[in-house]
């Protein structure tokens, strides 16, 4: 008996429907609440992660002094996302880049519901073929 190869369908994600190497997408949220926890912040990530396909491989969030912000990284076997807060400013920074079959637009609703505020994107697609 033959060993047979199945070839199962690829749902392609963001970055393969653009034909591009990754989706980098930066927020920047005003008005933000719940900026000094970096244990909420770290759950609150991961589960935008999650929500958008990707897989965890580390995460490292650093508190300044009580009451500052928040700095911040999930490294993820298709990228990262990372955050900056300033609680002074109800503002936050932040970056989710994302490759494989990922779509990092879908992270967005964790974020707008953890942290409320005003929440802007800029959506860059990453090495895109310059044929």
């Amino acid at each position: 008996m033959k060993n047979a190869v199945v070839q199962l369908p690829v749902e392609p994600g963001l970055a393969q429907a653009l034909d591009c190497a990754g989706v980098h997408v930066i927020v920047d949220v005003w008005k933000a609440k719940n900026l000094t926890d970096p244990k909420f912040i770290d759950q609150v990530f991961r589960k935008a992660a999650e929500s958008a396909g990707a897989t965890v491989l580390h995460s490292h969030f650093h508190h300044f002094t009580p009451d500052q912000g928040v700095s911040g990284v999930l490294v993820l076997a298709e990228s990262h996302m990372s955050i900056h807060t300033w609680p002074d400013r109800g503002y936050a920074s932040i970056d989710i880049y994302m490759c494989g079959r990922c779509n990092p637009r879908d992270a967005l609703p964790v974020l707008r519901s953890a942290f409320g505020g005003e929440l802007t994107e800029t959506v860059l697609n990453r090495g895109l073929a310059t044929d």
